[in-house]
């Protein structure tokens, strides 16, 4: 029955084109989502440079950078749930609204820190109120997508991590030289401020723009509406044929395959935001010279993030294929990583290591959040989505903060650079011995691997 269900919703009926549908879609909610990230990554990661000048201003060691740049991890995970919870339930309109407005107000706050502890809080709070933003806008998608076209669209939302990397460095150089001084303010204190306005301005137009869901799309006809609707809801009666939302819940809870991909996402967030907010102090200790030209430098290795992401992803969609791409870009990237600690004398070669190292480890990203699908019954989906993306990014953490303590204690980042590589060459081990098809259109027809294992057809 649930066969006869599937082709009868997903055949298009005369006069429909799906690849126009969603090309509608993506023109309506893309953008928006897109932009969004850019500005959410900017306010996480914007410490990263505005360390380089309040390190000296305040007196702080690399220890309470690391450990500040992390413990935005902490609040992240533990409110993150909750609000992806949320999101199921009153819709994504108010709770990417609410996100967007308090982190941005704790963002513009972050430029009145003086003491650790006040650092410490307030790099907790933007956590706590950004935590959900990612794993929401991953529910979120699989609210207007199938599956096939999940990691190319997931992978525009990474682009945009990369992109906030440009755009970061750019405006970093620009804000902390030419407005330092200004109204008494030094130039790190005006990077926060000026950062954290366009989340609270986002913050509001979410409420005017974005749709919960395409039930709720006036500006989708009724055909379009029915044909999407029908495309999905195939997708969970494949899914979920046999299935109650409860024993789906259970089963997630109870299945170690999903605690693999956890570990494996650890190791995801401990190698990409090491360089995130490390990066900076790489290019400038090779010998970059100014703040201006730092940012700029800076810049560059993030532009091939930005095309390798979207490469990437873009392939691994057509051949249907996550496993080797995510394993392939992430082992370079490590490799690049190892070189780069023992050649970091010359500024070129750094650049063209950092260049491979972020466009490997970032494009393994949106490969990766096609994964959990596969092993999770929709039913389960939000908390599932929202427990990998949690205990993942206790790795966000974890590297940024053993990288302080190493630089603090030992004057080099050696020795945390080398435990990070290795779990996440580790981790590269465990993805090629999940569950399921090595090959090429491993679970292409969207059925999830859970079911599959649990014996459930």
């Amino acid at each position: 029955m649930s066969l006869e269900y599937t082709r009868a919703a997903t055949s298009a009926p005369a006069g429909i084109d799906p690849e126009k549908i969603y090309a509608k879609v993506s023109r309506r909610v893309m953008p928006f989502l897109v932009l969004s990230f850019v500005v959410a990554f900017l306010d996480r990661v914007n410490i990263g440079f505005a360390q380089l000048q309040m390190k000296h201003d305040l007196g702080f060691s690399d220890a309470v950078y690391g450990l500040a740049a992390g413990i935005f991890f902490i609040g992240y995970v533990l409110f993150e749930i909750p609000s992806n919870l949320l999101l199921n339930r009153i819709g994504a309109r108010k709770t990417f609204s609410r996100i967007m407005i308090c982190w941005g107000l704790v963002s513009m706050g972050m430029a009145f820190a003086r003491t650790p502890a006040t650092l410490y809080v307030l790099r907790f709070l933007l956590g706590a109120f950004e935590a959900g933003f990612f794993p929401g806008i991953v529910l979120y998608l699989s609210y207007w997508y199938p599956a096939r076209y999940r990691a190319s669209r997931t992978s525009w939302i990474f682009a945009a991590m990369a992109a906030a990397g440009v755009v970061g460095g750019l405006l970093a150089g620009i804000i902390m030289t030419r407005l330092a001084g200004a109204a008494g303010l030094h130039g790190w204190q005006w990077l926060f401020v000026l950062e954290g306005i366009p989340a609270v301005v986002l913050g509001v137009v979410a409420l005017l723009w974005l749709t919960d869901s395409p039930a709720c799309a006036t500006w989708l006809s009724d055909e379009e509406r029915a044909y999407l609707l029908g495309v999905l809801e195939s997708e969970r009666v494949a899914r979920e044929f046999g299935r109650d939302t409860r024993t789906a819940t259970l089963a997630v809870l109870c299945n170690p395959v999903l605690y693999t991909i956890s570990f494996v996402y650890f190791t995801v967030c401990s190698v990409t935001m090491a360089l995130n907010f490390w990066l900076p102090t790489l290019v400038k200790e090779a010998g970059s010279g100014s703040l201006s030209n730092t940012g700029v430098l800076t810049a560059v290795p993030f532009v091939t993030g930005v095309l390798a992401i979207i490469v990437l992803a873009r392939r691994s969609d057509r051949l249907r294929e996550r496993r080797w791409h995510f394993i392939a870009p992430t082992v370079a990237g490590c490799l690049a990583l190892l070189v780069l600690m023992f050649f970091r004398q010359d500024l070129l070669g750094t650049i063209v290591l950092l260049c491979i190292a972020v466009a490997g480890t970032f494009s393994a990203l949106p490969v990766f959040w096609a994964i959990p699908h596969d092993y999770l019954p929709k039913g389960a989906a939000a908390g599932g989505l929202a427990m990998v993306s949690s205990l993942g990014s206790l790795g966000a953490f974890f590297s940024p903060t053993l990288i302080g303590w190493s630089r603090t204690s030992t004057g080099s980042m050696l020795p945390a650079l080398l435990l990070i590589v290795f779990l996440s060459l580790a981790a590269c081990v465990l993805v090629y011995r999940l569950p399921g098809s090595r090959g090429r259109g491993e679970n292409t027809a969207g059925t999830s691997n859970l079911d599959a294992h649990q014996g459930v057809h």
